[in-house]
């Protein structure tokens, strides 16, 4: 029997150790899973808080169903009848800029009436059509390449708002390759964005006609999908469909290669040998685990900064908040001068979030623009979100309900130079034959992203264990 040990009971642990176990088991071979997490629960950051009614969602609340990753995991585990995609109101996203909430423009006709983006900006973002593309190779950054094709007042008021509303990140450091590789291969592909747009709606919309589907110009859309209970389901799900062992509460202080595999040092002081390690930890734990095996590998994990994050859910009686509140949420620009990055109507996209006749509001603050945000007392964090939905949403009422989540590492920021970097750890994990690497830190943060690199980290453990019988 061979034995393989995942650091990290979040879902991308979790489905990484899922899928190592059905595969193990398609190919015949007889594999012990063993799960260590260094928390008293699972989940990572997924974490759905049920208290007086309220359904808070410490991290992401859900997954694009436009990708077929998450939802296969859910097919695999036998849950993907208790999926519950988000309503209509989702669609309407808005962005807070000249003291209104300015709903996105869907289309061509809605966008030259939008008041978001001025007619000067307007006719800048159509030059997009007549820019070249670049062809150098140099890994931009978002802000360099929004400002290139699209103009200042789309990187402020579309990009930048988009950038943190995803990654809490800053458009000036973020690379486009590493971040939006979808948009970055449009460019090369099609010479630009509005001409990629035009070619794909045009085959979007014969391919419809024949039963196919296609990514759309700015990359996969879909449907925001969850669980009536919260994303714990899925992770929860994930727990009860393994057969190895999940150890909660015992975290691994270090790593060492040993004969035919390796020893994990847990920190009770007692030690683990197995023949493969797969971590899903975070980059900056995984950098203290591995500085005993590789400095080098060490300092290139440690290289890969975190953006900070409080979240803050407020719940309301439906009456105390007049505005209507049909729609996603909202996001703001930098330039705004505004305390939190944008507020999402949890309650209006997934009805359940609230008690009947309540709603809540999930707010976001700080992030790689405004870190020292973290520092902030609970007491600040609510009065500066309240004077933000107070002057964005006209809400006057205090909230009855408050919970205040804090990510000291919230979000793996994928700076210029995240590819290379990713080069240079593959390049030392080849000296480890038996160390597999998953999670956010690397190949997309997104809940899709990471049960995708669970499967590929699943593929890499089946054929480690059928080189070495």
């Amino acid at each position: 029997m061979k034995k393989i040990a995942i650091i990290g009971a979040g879902i991308s642990g979790l489905s990484t150790a899922f899928t190592i176990e059905r595969l193990a088991g398609e190919a015949g071979l007889d594999v012990e899973v063993t799960v260590f997490e260094r928390e008293e629960r699972t989940g990572g950051k997924i974490w759905s808080i049920k208290e007086e009614g309220y359904l808070c969602e410490w991290g992401p609340n859900g997954f694009l169903d436009s990708k077929p990753m998450t939802l296969e995991l859910c097919d695999q585990l036998g849950i993907r009848d208790q999926l519950e995609r988000s309503n209509d109101n989702a669609r309407k996203r808005f962005i807070y800029s000249g003291g209104i909430l300015n709903r996105l423009p869907e289309n061509g006709p809605m966008f030259l009436q939008s008041k978001l983006i001025s007619w000067p900006g307007k006719i800048r973002l159509a030059q997009e059509f007549i820019k070249p593309k670049r062809t150098d190779g140099v890994d931009e950054t978002l802000a360099d390449f929004a400002r290139r094709r699209l103009g200042a007042e789309a990187l402020d008021k579309l990009i930048g708002p988009m950038v943190s509303g995803i990654f809490a990140g800053n458009p000036e450091t973020m690379s486009l390759k590493s971040c939006f590789p979808r948009i970055h291969e449009l460019e090369q592909e099609y010479g630009g964005l509005l001409r990629a747009m035009m070619l794909l709606a045009k085959k979007k919309k014969a391919e419809v006609k024949a039963g196919k589907q296609v990514a759309s110009a700015a990359g996969p859309g879909g449907v925001l999908t969850s669980f009536v209970g919260g994303i714990q389901e899925l992770t929860d799900g994930t727990v009860k469909g393994l057969k190895g062992e999940v150890r909660t509460g015992q975290a691994v202080a270090g790593l060492k290669k040993i004969d035919g595999g390796w020893e994990l040092r847990l920190a009770d002081g007692s030690n683990y040998d197995t023949d493969v390690v797969v971590s899903a930890a975070p980059a900056h734990v995984l950098k203290e685990l591995t500085w005993s095996v590789d400095g080098e590998l060490s300092e290139l994990l440690g290289a890969i900064p975190y953006a900070p994050m409080n979240v803050i859910c407020f719940g309301y009686e439906q009456e105390k908040v007049a505005r209507d509140l049909d729609g996603f949420g909202y996001l703001i620009p930098k330039k705004e001068g505004c305390n939190i990055l944008g507020t999402l109507w949890d309650s209006s996209i997934f009805p359940q979030r609230a008690p009947e006749g309540h709603v809540m509001l999930r707010s976001m603050m700080g992030g790689a623009t405004t870190p020292e945000a973290i520092e902030l007392s609970d007491a600040e964090v609510k009065e500066r979100t309240m004077v933000e939905l107070k002057k964005i949403m006209g809400i006057e009422a205090e909230p009855d309900f408050v919970r205040i989540f804090r990510h000291q590492r919230a979000i793996p920021q994928y700076v210029v130079g995240h590819a290379e970097r990713l080069l240079a750890i593959e390049e030392r994990l080849k000296n480890h034959p038996g160390l597999i690497l998953t999670g956010n830190s690397f190949f997309g943060i997104g809940l899709n992203d990471c049960v995708n690199a669970a499967y590929k980290a699943g593929d890499q453990v089946l054929s480690c264990l059928q080189d070495t019988d």
